[in-house]
């Protein structure tokens, strides 16, 4: 069998990177597959698997998420066509474990990623902190692979290396809103309890949210995997992020009913002022307007406390991580060392020091 050189296979190499930075791949009659990313993440035991399982419509029981997960999904365009393939990483944790976000954003996958954040309706006292830090924390990683791309690409002559997206010129707010670096759609969770609340609560989720969602030119949806169609309307917008295709026309804003804005629907104008409930705006002092709304927001609904969110960031503690023989060696060790120290105490007492 002749040897392969090493220049050979490296020539190889160089032509396959070149030709898919040049959008080649659709010679000799074939048809260039597309591949795209998703990266999924949100509220802690918020329905993220159990929406991905119903968009890819895998029948199967969810399972707790274990950090970072990866699956993909196919979806065909044609009879005989290469079917499309959706890259899909799933953050679980909640915010625990958000530096993972580093793993599935780099600069490859970002030339055609997408971000999901799902965020519990049911538990509004804990939505804002999370929609913040994971935003903030995938946003971070976005602008670090931009930055370090741009600086790489400046080297070559004709540089190819991903941007942040730009919106249209006629997109709504333009110039008053910070548009996400990456498509965003933010998915509203367990509709089915949220709409047994009071409908003054629900009107202040649902106007804070179409602000975060405008703010950052996102999509918006409010689902539930008990609602059919619900949840026929999250795959339309599921199937648009990772495969490409027409989300629906349907737009709906009232806060009485489940929201459904694509990006570019909304305003500030139609979204209003913040629902002041027994609130006196002019004590809050916001720096701007996403400031004054998280004040008012929190005003209703305090946000978890950061004890509570450092309890979090101990997996040990995560239920979801449970291994009972492990656990129960780790038990036995935690009363030994308490046993230990309070021996040594004990000793420490019966010293006479000298003085």
């Amino acid at each position: 069998m002749p040897k392969v050189s090493s220049d050979t296979l490296w020539e190889l190499a160089a032509a396959e990177v070149q030709s898919r930075e040049s959008g080649g791949g659709e010679e000799d009659g074939g048809e260039a597959v597309n591949e795209r990313s998703v990266f999924l993440m949100g509220s802690k035991s918020g329905g993220k698997t159990s929406i991905l399982l119903r968009c890819l419509e895998r029948d199967e029981p969810s399972k707790p998420t274990l950090a970072l997960e990866y699956t993909f999904g196919r979806r065909a365009r044609g009879h005989s066509t290469p079917k499309d393939i959706a890259h899909l990483w799933e953050l679980g944790g909640g915010t625990s474990l958000s530096d993972l976000v580093q793993i599935p954003i780099t600069p490859v996958s970002v030339r055609s990623l997408s971000v999901i954040l799902i965020l519990d309706l049911s538990k509004p006292n804990a939505l804002w902190g999370t929609m913040e830090r994971l935003l903030q924390a995938t946003q971070a990683q976005l602008e670090k692979v931009f930055s370090e791309a741009q600086q790489v690409g400046a080297k070559h002559p004709k540089p190819v290396h991903p941007t942040a997206r730009v919106l249209p010129k006629d997109f709504p707010d333009r110039e008053l809103i910070c548009p996400f670096p990456v498509p965003l759609l933010i998915i509203g969770s367990k509709y089915d309890l949220f709409q047994e609340f009071d409908s003054e609560m629900k009107k202040v989720v649902s106007k804070t949210m179409r602000f975060i969602a405008h703010y950052y030119a996102a999509s918006l949806i409010f689902t539930s995997i008990k609602s059919e169609s619900l949840m026929s309307k999250a795959k339309g917008f599921f199937s648009h992020f990772a495969f490409g295709l027409d989300r629906g026309k349907a737009v709906s804003c009232e806060s009485n009913k489940p929201l459904i804005i694509p990006a570019g629907s909304d305003s500030f104008n139609q979204i209003g002022s913040p629902p002041l409930v027994d609130v006196d705006i002019s004590s809050l002092h916001a720096k701007n307007p996403k400031d004054l709304w998280r004040k008012v927001y929190e005003r209703v609904f305090p946000q978890e406390s950061t004890s509570e969110q450092r309890e979090l960031k101990d997996p040990a503690k995560d239920p979801q991580y449970c291994e009972p023989q492990i656990d129960a060696m780790r038990a036995q060790k935690d009363q030994e060392l308490e046993q230990y120290k309070r021996n040594a105490a004990k000793s420490w007492k019966g010293l006479k020091l000298e003085t």
